[in-house]
């Protein structure tokens, strides 16, 4: 069961995704990308899809979003696609982070499969 602190057990999805997009750009991922799925599936609020130069880059991002949320206490409940570094999902249940390295982003297109879902401006830390 995920453990998380009393300043963030009342974080709504939309301020999960603000804490991860500032991990991902405070680590430099690229072109990254909130789509608001919460009228199209019912297992998660929002995906967040990003990308990395190497694989090593990859595995970076995945590493600092995850310190960066367990600093606050919240852990994501599964991590997959770690140790090839080509595609990580990070599954924090409201919100699902995709990090891709270039060439796999390209050639999944989860953006296009989910072309209906509107896409979610990032927020600066100062506009959250």
């Amino acid at each position: 069961m995920k453990q998380i602190s009393k300043k963030h057990a009342e974080k709504s999805s939309l301020e999960l995704v603000d804490l991860i997009t500032g991990a991902a750009v405070d680590k430099k991922a690229e072109n990254i990308l909130v789509l608001d799925v919460r009228g199209l599936s019912s297992l998660t609020d929002f995906f967040i899809i990003m990308s990395g130069r190497s694989t090593r880059h990859v595995q970076g991002l995945a590493e600092n979003i995850g310190a960066e949320l367990g600093k606050k206490r919240v852990k994501e409940a599964t991590t997959e696609g770690f140790s090839e570094g080509l595609w990580i999902l990070l599954d924090y249940l409201d919100v699902v982070v995709h990090i891709f390295y270039r060439d796999e982003r390209e050639f999944y297109n989860l953006e296009g499969l989910w072309h209906d879902a509107p896409r979610v401006e990032i927020r600066t830390e100062e506009e959250a």
